[in-house]
């Protein structure tokens, strides 16, 4: 455990609670607890600080996968074979993650929410019809291969590289390339994210990168929150799934903006 305060830690946990929800409803949980940790603990370097952040997030997205699949209409076959490639490609990431810079990640955080602010607002209708109400398209064999290579390995490597957003781009990325709808999307993207961030902890555990009693800690809430979401998820749908994105977005550009001006 680093030294810490008992108010640093209980905030830690707060925001491990939150990036739970966040990520259940609407994947992109990391963009709340990375940018926490690091405000936290300025003095640990990024490595431990991604591989703690990956402990902790594969606990509540594992809680939140398991209640999603008890309700939500996940073709399971598909998502474990996205997840595969995801796993392999989180494991890579992970591997040349080392050399990542604290100073580079908030820049980079705020670049990448600004894209998938914009992305959303520009689709106001992207991933809002309903699964099964007749206005899906077919998913064809083409479709299917860039799901798992492009989607699986490439985000799957980012997850491990970097890792804020993936569970937001995996969500996009299931709606544009395979037609599903926001819940069915995140349901989907729970299982690959699962896999993404398995590959990940294994290569930062090899490394010894883990702050392992902090995120056991964290963990706990995470998956609290995890599983909370997914149920707000399940019984609100797409619409409320888009809204939540919107807002979390647009906060933490806010907010990381703030500081980075101030920095």
């Amino acid at each position: 455990m680093p030294d810490i305060t008992l108010t640093t830690l209980v905030l830690l946990c707060l925001a491990a609670a939150a990036a739970g929800w966040i990520d259940a409803v609407v994947g992109g949980g990391g963009l709340l607890l990375l940018p926490a940790l690091l405000l936290g603990m300025p003095q640990v370097p990024a490595a431990h600080v991604l591989g703690t952040n990956k402990a902790v997030a594969i606990v509540g997205t594992t809680g939140a996968a398991v209640t999603f699949l008890r309700k939500a209409p996940v073709r399971v076959g598909l998502a474990v074979r996205v997840g595969l490639m995801a796993l392999a490609g989180s494991m890579t990431g992970a591997f040349f993650a080392a050399g990542i810079s604290s100073d580079l990640l908030r820049p980079v955080i705020m670049v990448v929410l600004l894209g998938v602010a914009a992305f959303v607002l520009l689709r106001p209708s992207f991933g809002t019809a309903a699964a099964g109400d007749g206005t899906e398209r077919p998913v064809t064999r083409a479709r299917i291969i860039t799901a798992i290579v492009l989607v699986g390995g490439g985000i799957g490597f980012y997850d491990g590289l970097f890792g804020p957003g993936t569970g937001t781009f995996l969500v996009l990325a299931l709606t544009a390339v395979l037609h599903l709808d926001l819940v069915t999307a995140s349901a989907t993207a729970k299982i690959v994210n699962v896999c993404t961030n398995a590959g990940a902890l294994a290569m930062f555990a090899y490394q010894g990168t883990v702050l392992w009693r902090l995120a056991a800690v964290m963990a706990l809430f995470n998956l609290a929150g995890g599983m909370a979401g997914a149920r707000m998820a399940l019984s609100r749908g797409s619409g409320f799934v888009r809204a939540v994105l919107l807002t979390v977005v647009l906060s933490l550009v806010a907010k990381l903006g703030f500081d980075q001006w101030n920095a």
